[in-house]
């Protein structure tokens, strides 16, 4: 056998398990780039993303409570999230308040007399 004749049997011979590594590789990449993205979407869950623009003056008596979203790591927006009476898809329904506007701020009043009754 001729030594070119070699070389080109050897290349052969090395591409199969070259292919196997960069698949292999390739697979890895995926899979820790799905895993990151899922990660990454979850730490957002609890975080508003918009603002309601207003709600019904007799929707306030359906008001439980109210929290404040602070602007850190893991959410972009100041608001006011407010906790409804009632559940959807087995979590409580909320709506989110910019801050600044002034029907948020009754609300918060609203909810502080009535919570401040309850523990009274």
């Amino acid at each position: 056998m001729s030594s070119e004749a070699h070389k080109n049997q050897s290349s052969r011979s090395r591409s199969p398990a070259a292919a196997v590594m960069k698949f292999q590789a390739l697979f890895f990449f995926l899979a820790f780039t799905c895993m990151y993205l899922c990660l990454a979407q979850g730490s957002y869950g609890n975080c508003c993303i918009g603002y309601a623009t207003k709600v019904k003056p007799g929707a306030y008596k359906h008001f439980l409570d109210y929290r404040i979203q602070e602007t850190d790591g893991d959410c972009n927006l100041s608001a006011v999230v407010f906790t409804f009476k009632g559940f959807r898809h087995g979590k409580p329904r909320t709506v989110c308040g910019n801050p600044k506007d002034p029907w948020v701020s009754d609300v918060k009043s609203i909810l502080d007399q009535k919570l401040n009754k309850m523990k009274a």
